[in-house]
C-alpha cells in the first residue's frame, strides 16, 4: 500500500536541500536517511533520501543525486510516497493512516446516521474528514477529538460530536413576515 508523506517545497541553499510539508507522524522513519520513495509525479522518482535535518521548524532533506538549488527546485509541488504494509498501524492508538479511514460509516453519538468518511483531506494546521451524506452532499469535519470522539476500526464507524451548523445549516430563530422580509 502506498502513503503520501510528504510534499516538497521550496528549495533551501545551494546544495541540494529541499523543504518538506510532512504528511506523516513517523517522519524519522518514513523520511530518515536511506529511505527509498516513490513519487507523484512517478517519472520524477523514486527518490532517496541522503541525509535530513529540521531548520528553524521546517523539515529539509537532500536527496541522492540533487547536488544543487536548480535540481532541487525542479522537485518543488511533487508529493513523496512510502510503501507500507497494509496491515501495519501506526504506533500510537489515537493515529490512523488514511486507508483505515476511508469507508467509515460516520454517526452521532446517539447513532444516527451522517453519512460516509471519503476523503482525509491534510492542512497544515489540521485535518479535514470529508464525509459524503446520504444525499450526495459532502460535509467537512475538522479531524479533531472534540468533534470525533471515537473511530471505531472494529465496528467500521467514526462516532462525532458536531458543533451546531457544521452538519446541518443552522435555522435562524427570527420570525420572518410572508413577503420574505424580517418581521418588525
Amino acid at each position: 500500500m502506498q502513503l503520501v508523506v510528504g510534499k516538497i517545497g521550496r528549495a533551501h541553499g545551494i546544495r541540494g536541500d529541499v523543504s518538506v510539508e510532512v504528511r506523516t507522524d513517523e517522519p524519522e522513519l518514513r523520511l530518515g536517511p536511506g529511505a527509498v520513495l516513490l513519487t507523484d509525479p512517478a517519472a520524477i522518482g523514486p527518490l532517496t533520501v541522503e541525509s535530513g535535518k529540521v531548520h528553524s521548524g521546517r523539515l529539509l532533506l537532500r536527496f541522492a543525486g540533487v547536488k544543487d538549488r536548480t535540481a532541487a527546485e525542479a522537485l518543488r509541488g511533487t508529493f513523496l510516497i512510502a510503501e507500507v504494509d497494509p496491515d501495519e498501524v501506526p504506533d500510537d492508538p489515537d493515529e490512523y493512516y488514511d486507508h483505515q479511514l476511508i469507508g467509515l460509516d460516520v454517526v452521532l453519538t446517539d447513532g444516527t446516521p451522517v453519512g460516509e468518511l471519503t476523503e482525509v483531506v491534510h492542512l497544515p494546521y489540521q485535518d479535514l474528514l470529508t464525509v459524503v451524506r446520504p444525499d450526495g452532499t459532502e460535509v467537512l469535519v475538522p479531524f479533531v477529538e472534540q468533534i470525533v470522539p471515537v473511530i471505531d476500526l472494529d465496528e467500521q464507524r467514526a462516532v462525532i460530536t458536531p458543533p451546531p451548523g457544521l452538519i446541518d445549516p443552522v435555522e435562524t430563530t427570527g420570525a420572518a413576515d410572508p413577503d420574505g422580509g424580517a418581521a418588525e
